[in-house]
């Protein structure tokens, strides 16, 4: 009787947990947040296109140069905003809108070193840089690896 008690008693624990949960956990729009990182994404796109089109048309550039200009002119951006802690909100409002482009990876690199910098340049800066960031330049790594050795494989059987 005594053990049903207890049972009884957990599964009332477990109805009010689930139910404090539901009424804490935020509830989010898909398309809501779909529409702001299509505006925050685009956004970037317009800038970056702006500063492609300016290079190539008023400075003469090549298409090339214009494209690594622009990459520049894009971390430095996001860095300098991430430094003046602006672009952490625009990430929070625009979600993988502002964490996808090049401007997100710059952000994912600056961040953890602004963050860190009170620990000193290497406990600090050195080994908390790549925190965010270095799985991915991992993965990104190994996974051009993988297919490479794919694609070699492919054209020693005469695949590819």
């Amino acid at each position: 009787m005594a053990q049903q008690e207890t049972m009884e008693q957990k599964e009332k624990k477990n109805r009010e947990y689930n139910e404090y949960v539901k009424q804490v956990t935020p509830t989010h729009s898909l398309s809501a947040n779909m529409f702001k990182a299509f505006v925050v994404g685009g956004g970037i796109c317009i800038v970056g296109q702006f500063i492609l089109n300016t290079a190539t048309n008023y400075f003469g550039l090549d298409k090339e140069t214009a494209g690594g200009w622009c990459s520049m002119l894009l971390v430095l951006t996001s860095v300098v905003l991430t430094g003046l802690n602006i672009y952490p909100s625009i990430a929070n409002w625009g979600g993988a809108g502002a964490l996808v482009p090049i401007t997100g990876f710059a952000n994912s690199v600056a961040a953890p070193a602004i963050e860190f910098q009170k620990e000193g340049q290497v406990f600090g800066i050195g080994c908390k840089i790549f925190t965010i960031a270095g799985p991915v330049i991992l993965y990104g790594i190994f996974t051009s690896w993988v297919l490479g050795v794919c694609y070699w494989v492919g054209k020693l059987l005469g695949i590819i």
